[in-house]
């Protein structure tokens, strides 16, 4: 098996015992604001057990996928019974199984600092978009604190052996390397938790661009 391969499945463990044991997660500010900018048809990478799912507008047509069978499966009976326009089911983030230009808004909430290959999750996610749709994302990044930097780093082998949990990366330089507009950029927590929203350029600029 792949080293990639290996910690994908040792990630997919840890997904299920931590659904298995925790009770949904309530709502907070960040996820309110990412899925307050979702617009029609809808993406969600790590959708986990489904905490997003109260803060989705009516309108939005919701695909999620997760790692875990397990969460995928509680995401869907949430979904159910707060009666949304949603289909949930296990899927590997770094090979999604939808066609180009599929989606008009992909989200992600503290999924990419546990995915293994990130920079392949955010290129999958950018190429399911839209010409024109969103990237969404919040997510733990690297802190320009330099004593919250130093915090990160001591405490990561840490937060990988027990959770998977990546505290130094930063999403941002993927997204820019994958040539999608940035729109939004904020950061809290001494920037170690950060909002992005970034644009798909529109065929013609992509035309131009080529």
């Amino acid at each position: 098996m792949p080293a990639n391969d290996a910690e994908t499945e040792r990630i997919r463990r840890i997904y299920d015992r931590r659904t298995a044991t925790a009770p949904p997660g309530r709502g907070d500010a960040n996820l309110r604001w990412l899925c307050g900018k979702a617009e029609g048809d809808t993406l969600e990478i790590g959708i986990g057990r489904g905490r997003t799912l109260p803060f989705y507008a009516p309108d939005v047509r919701l695909t999620g996928i997760d790692l875990s069978e397990v969460a995928a499966s509680a995401a869907q009976r949430r979904a159910n019974e707060l009666g949304m326009n949603a289909t949930i089911h296990q899927g590997d983030a770094t090979a999604l199984p939808y066609p180009d230009d599929h989606f008009e808004t992909v989200v992600s909430s503290f999924a990419l600092c546990t995915i293994p290959d990130d920079r392949r999750a955010v290129a999958e996610a950018a190429r399911v978009l839209c010409p024109g749709g969103r990237l969404l994302l919040v997510e733990h990044v690297r802190s320009p604190n330099s004593i919250l930097r130093i915090i990160e780093r001591l405490a990561e082998p840490f937060t990988l052996r027990r959770m998977g949990d990546h505290l130094l990366r930063e999403p941002l330089d993927h997204v820019l390397a994958e040539g999608l507009e940035l729109e939004i950029l904020e950061r809290s927590w001494f920037g170690a938790v950060e909002r992005l929203a970034a644009r798909k350029p529109e065929a013609e600029a992509l035309a131009e661009a080529v």
